[in-house]
């Protein structure tokens, strides 16, 4: 569509034809394509563990498919028994005490940011983005009206911001930072005394955040998770929470996540949602309540095995010439610098971008990575470890084959 199109010629709208696919969720989709055409891929493109859910959250589910309660609407916001456990689970794992009528059960997380950030946004407010960020942060932003402001880190801070990275980026027109740790797409984790800086710097300036805490669980070495409103208790009545229970419990497909905010934010999320999608599905409901009631027994078996994943693939990935892959701290992905390999020749193709790069490794080696132009940062590649040590390691050997090839 040219960008002369008039108003009634468009097929589009303007707003929703702005809209990019998720990357993430298309490099996952043509591995997986490629795959079911006979093709060996191995995909490192999606963020979702490869453990199956846990048998005592499916026996909970099935349970609840027989019960005549769940087979009707219930309220828009969530049943009331999954909030009050919400909030439960919150003190319990984060150190913050919230009521459950600060929470709204969403249709999974990117519902709960795209919810969060429409409820506090008017068109034109700013919203400061550290970048690398996931996909799906800067388009909720842009659907809401807002605008993203982004602010780059890269492998020399551990793509960690700092405060004066963030005052710089402030204008009269911020209303909002986001803030995640661990990071999604770089497993970066901040200290308690950084996350507490940012947390104090928005107090002083008034800004809302946004915090995202959905890999709270996913933490290794000596790092901590920390919650920005449970260190600093100033920031409580501006600041919303983003939760689920997709990567702790292995519930990708379940589509269940929450907002935790400030009571009339909250109802007015609330409000959208019982016009956009009402409830969500009530027997994923009762799935996460099960996940959230019960022990983190499964967590920590699926985390020993990540750590265990983390420490192999950052090996591997820094044994290749022209790499550099800093050590995540949490979540489960590598972020590794490919920049020193742009513009070699590599098998008579000379990638000039990571996208190119990405392309030319499905290709040529039938792995499948997602490059740094998804996440704000051209020169790296995404590459999620959540999946078998088997395909791990031999993904990993097809890229180091195919990258030891390269040459000015």
């Amino acid at each position: 569509m040219s960008a002369a199109t008039s108003p009634s010629e468009r097929r589009v709208s303007a707003r929703i034809g702005a809209i990019s696919e998720s990357a993430t969720l298309a490099v996952d989709a043509k591995a997986k394509a490629l795959k079911a055409a006979g093709r060996p891929v191995i995909g490192f493109g999606a963020g979702e563990p490869d453990f199956p859910t846990p048998d005592y959250i499916v026996d909970a589910a099935v349970e609840a498919c027989r019960n005549p309660k769940y087979h009707r609407y219930t309220p828009a916001g969530g049943l009331p028994e999954l909030k009050a456990a919400i909030a439960e689970k919150t003190l319990r794992d984060s150190g913050y005490e919230v009521d459950a009528s600060q929470i709204l059960v969403t249709n999974g997380g990117k519902q709960a940011i795209y919810e969060a950030f429409a409820a506090i946004l008017d068109p034109g407010d700013e919203v400061i983005v550290p970048a690398p960020y996931w996909t799906t942060y800067p388009e909720s932003i842009r659907l809401a009206g807002g605008v993203p402001v982004e602010v780059v880190a890269d492998e020399t801070t551990g793509y960690r911001v700092s405060v004066e990275q963030l005052e710089a980026a402030r204008t009269e027109k911020t209303k909002v930072v986001l803030f995640v740790s661990p990071s999604n797409p770089t497993g970066a984790v901040y200290s308690e005394a950084d996350a507490e800086a940012i947390g104090r710097w928005a107090v002083e300036h008034d800004l809302w955040v946004l915090t995202d805490e959905i890999y709270e669980h996913l933490v290794y070495g000596d790092a901590t998770f920390t919650s920005l409103p449970a260190i600093v208790p100033e920031l409580r009545d501006k600041c919303i929470v983003v939760n689920g229970v997709a990567k702790t419990y292995a519930m990708t497909g379940w589509r269940v996540g929450w907002i935790i905010g400030p009571k009339d934010v909250v109802k007015a999320a609330t409000n959208l949602q019982s016009h956009a999608t009402s409830n969500v599905s009530n027997v994923a409901q009762v799935a996460a309540l099960a996940a959230v009631s019960g022990p983190l027994d499964a967590v920590a078996e699926m985390r020993t095995a990540f750590d265990r994943r983390r420490n192999l693939i950052v090996r591997m990935l820094n044994e290749i010439d022209g790499v550099f892959c800093p050590e995540p701290e949490g979540a489960f992905y590598a972020y590794p610098t490919v920049k020193d390999l742009l513009g070699k020749e590599i098998r008579g193709k000379r990638p000039a971008t990571t996208v190119e790069l990405a392309a030319l490794i499905l290709d040529e080696a039938e792995v499948a990575v997602v490059p740094g132009e998804a996440f704000g940062t051209p020169g790296y590649l995404r590459l999620s470890y959540a999946l078998g040590d088997n395909d791990l390691i031999e993904g990993v050997s097809r890229i180091q084959k195919l990258l030891g090839e390269a040459k000015a």
